[in-house]
This record gives C-alpha cells, structure tokens and sequence, in this order.
C-alpha cells in the first residue's frame, strides 16, 4: 500500500475485514467477489483495494493505486470548494439627513456588493436627539431598497435596534448582468423577426409583379 491513510476515513487492502466486496476501477467490470479475490486482483495489478462507500451492500470497493486515488480526492475537494462562494456581509452606513451626493455615492457601492455576490446591510445610524428623525431614516432605507431593485431584494424590512436602524438586502440570482444578457437576446431575436417579415414582403412584391406581365409576342 502506497501513502498514509491516518488522515482519511478509507480503509484500504487488509484493512477491509468484510466477507466480499463490489468491485469497480478503471477497466474492470463491477461484479461482487470475495474479499481475498479483491486483493488477488488489486495485488496482480500492482495497485490497491480500497473502500470507498462502506455502508453499501456489499461494500463497495475501487481497485487504484492508493496514492493516486488521494490526489484525485484532493483535487475534487479543491474544485468544490473554489466553486463554493464565499458570501460576505458588506455595511453601508448613512446618517438621517444624508446629502444626494453622498447617497449616490454609496448606492453605486452597493451596487458593486451586490453584483459580486454580497449581501448588504444598510443602516442609519442617529447620534443624541437625531433619533427623532427614525421615520425620516426608514425612508431613506425604503428608497435604497428601490433603487436597488434591479440588483438586490429585501430580506428584512427596516428595523430600529438601539440607535441603529437597519435593512438587510440579498443578491438577486443571476443579477442585472444576466438580465441585460436576456434582453440583448431578445432584441436579437425581434430584429432577426423584423429581417424575415422584410424579406417575406419582398418575396410576395416580385410575385405580385410576375403575375402582371404580359408575355411578349
């Protein structure tokens, strides 16, 4: 047996204690034998027996040279986690009497947050008296929430927390990238509509001109 299997849950060669096993592998028909035939053939190949679904009935198990068969587990992992998306909270404060400008500003922010995959916490945050403007900050959450439509949708309204008040806003799947693709498409397909009604008009005009000619003599 070639490498350490302490760091995975397989076991491997005579560490298999069971009666029979199925056996699959790279040019090797499924079929269920005993146990000590498996290692016989795994032994012939120059390669190694391991288990690899347990709970099956019998157990099932792959006839592959044990270091390889790690790498291709390794490798699997990886990919499966770099197609993971690590999702991310992304806050974006105001004040109750924030200023157009401003708020532009930190709406185009949270447009970028929102199209790489972010969720966005928006809060207005109100110091001393300017709590007496909460209505006027659920609000201005409201029409964040509006003006980003296209990209987001609401998982929680607006909520007073302390001197905080907050709004929760997820990504929208597929997002406003995969909508103008859509539309694009669409557009596409109607001129490509507009093309064949031409054509067929210009079709029936030759006809029609056909039909009125006379023959010389």
């Amino acid at each position: 047996m070639k490498g350490d299997n302490k760091k995975f849950q397989y076991r491997v060669n005579h560490q298999i204690r069971v009666p029979e096993v199925r056996i699959v592998g790279e040019g090797i028909e499924s079929q269920v034998v005993t146990t000590r035939e498996a290692l016989r053939i795994a032994e012939l190949r120059g390669e190694d027996l391991v288990e690899i679904s347990p709970n099956a009935a019998p157990p099932v198990c792959r006839i592959i040279e044990y270091s390889k068969f790690l790498y291709q587990v390794k490798k699997k992992a990886k990919e499966m986690k770099a197609k993971q998306q690590k999702i991310e909270v992304k806050e974006i404060r105001f004040g109750p009497q924030t200023a157009d400008a401003d708020y532009a500003f930190k709406l185009k922010h949270a447009q970028e947050f929102l199209q790489e995959g972010n969720k966005v916490k928006a809060y207005v945050f109100f110091k001393g008296r300017s709590i007496v403007f909460k209505e006027q900050g659920e609000i201005l959450l409201l029409r964040f929430a509006s003006d980003l439509e296209e990209f987001a949708k609401v998982e929680s309204l607006p909520n007073l927390e302390g001197k905080k008040m907050n709004i929760m806003l997820a990504p929208k799947k597929g997002g406003a990238a995969q909508q103008r693709k859509e539309q694009v498409a669409g557009s596409k397909e109607q001129g490509t509509s507009s093309k064949e009604q031409v054509a067929g008009s210009k079709e029936q005009g030759t006809e029609g001109t056909n039909d009125g000619q006379t023959p010389n003599s």
